[in-house]
């Protein structure tokens, strides 16, 4: 093979693995447009605030929220849901 053709492929290969090894990398960092959470506690005792599982029902009533991570019930993400408060 002449050296030209295997300079060229070692250059293209180079290029290949540095791509992806910035695309991983890259993959680690916070999104700079994500929207940012609020770091204060938000009391929600006039509203009823319940996680919702959609597949059995379930329900778990929420009195304060902070940095919110959704459980999981029956393998799937459960929804939050506010409601008026009854009376």
């Amino acid at each position: 093979m002449p050296t030209w053709l295997l300079i060229l492929t070692a250059v293209l290969i180079g290029f290949v693995i540095w791509k992806v090894g910035m695309g991983s990398i890259r993959s680690f960092a916070p999104d700079p447009d994500a929207p940012k959470r609020p770091l204060e506690v938000e009391d929600v005792d006039e509203l009823d605030v319940f996680l919702v599982c959609d597949e059995c029902g379930t329900e778990f009533k929420v009195s304060r929220l902070g940095e919110l991570q959704i459980p999981r019930h029956c393998g799937e993400k459960m929804q939050v849901v506010r409601r008026p408060a009854a009376g």
